[in-house]
């Protein structure tokens, strides 16, 4: 596995600019999150490579970053597709002191942090999907995949990977038939290039204050359900166990989704993948 020292001297591509890692560390206003940052031009995961780094004693904070990804992947196992140097494909490894029953507020904390980021440098007002995508006009601009390991009721560590579509355009750079109707990036909103090194540090910024707040015991529920497009529609969510059909009523404060059922009851939802009804 590589060290820090290893990573920090490999180079980040940024609009049309680029970068060493130095710089990018430069650029960082945080006090913790991304200190240290890792780059690789090219891994399979960030995720999987967060956790062996996690599983090495890394500590709070740590943020690494790729290029490009060989098996990037969303929730449900998704494979997620963002051509070489265009995207952020990024993790940061977490280790809050939060109870077991509040960890679900680490993602409501990334999904706020880059709404603002994103709306502090280019204007774009994104949503929140439940749980864990970007939308903008309904189409997809970036999703989290928060994993977690726990052991005996305590959490030893979390691991929160984010794939944002910044300067890709699916319509002209080959993305798969099935993707390029349902998504969006940030060129397309805006028509111009995004600097991805201010993206980065304005996210990182948004993200460790709702993170900072979360661990004085702040939580970032109210925030992030308005932020939520999901709320207030009529949803179907595809669930291991099967499907139930209502309205998108509200979320708890630990991140499950509420959706009354046309008789009358409020279903309360932990895991799904959720689709609006016409």
């Amino acid at each position: 596995m590589k060290s820090v020292n290893d990573a920090r001297h490999m180079r980040y591509t940024t609009g049309m600019k680029e970068i060493s890692a130095d710089a990018l560390a430069a650029a960082l206003t945080t006090r913790r999150l991304g200190r240290p940052t890792l780059v690789f031009e090219r891994i399979g995961s960030t995720n999987d490579l967060a956790r062996e780094y996690a599983r090495a004693g890394a500590e709070d904070g740590l943020l690494l970053l790729a290029e490009e990804q060989t098996a990037g992947r969303g929730r449900l196992d998704r494979s997620w597709w963002a051509p070489p140097r265009t995207c952020l494909l990024m993790t940061l490894l977490l280790r809050p002191a939060l109870p077991l029953q509040r960890v679900g507020q680490l993602t409501m904390c990334l999904g706020l942090g880059a709404a603002e980021g994103i709306a502090q440098v280019t204007g774009v007002t994104a949503q929140l999907k439940w749980p864990n995508d970007l939308l903008v006009g309904g189409r997809k601009l970036g999703g989290m995949l928060t994993e977690l390991d726990a052991d005996g009721g305590k959490l030893n560590y979390a691991v929160l990977g984010l794939g944002l579509n910044v300067n890709v355009d699916f319509a002209r750079d080959g993305a798969p038939a099935d993707v390029a109707p349902l998504a969006t990036s940030l060129l397309q909103e805006t028509g111009r290039e995004v600097d991805r090194l201010a993206l980065l540090a304005a996210i990182l910024a948004r993200t460790e204050g709702w993170y900072d707040a979360a661990l004085a015991g702040q939580s970032p529920h109210e925030a992030w359900a308005a932020r939520l497009d999901t709320l207030g529609r009529r949803v179907r969510v595809a669930m291991t166990a099967g499907a139930l059909e209502g309205v998108a009523v509200g979320v708890t404060p630990e991140g499950a989704l509420l959706v009354r059922e046309d008789g009358g009851a409020v279903r309360t939802v932990w895991s799904g993948d959720v689709t609006g009804v016409r």
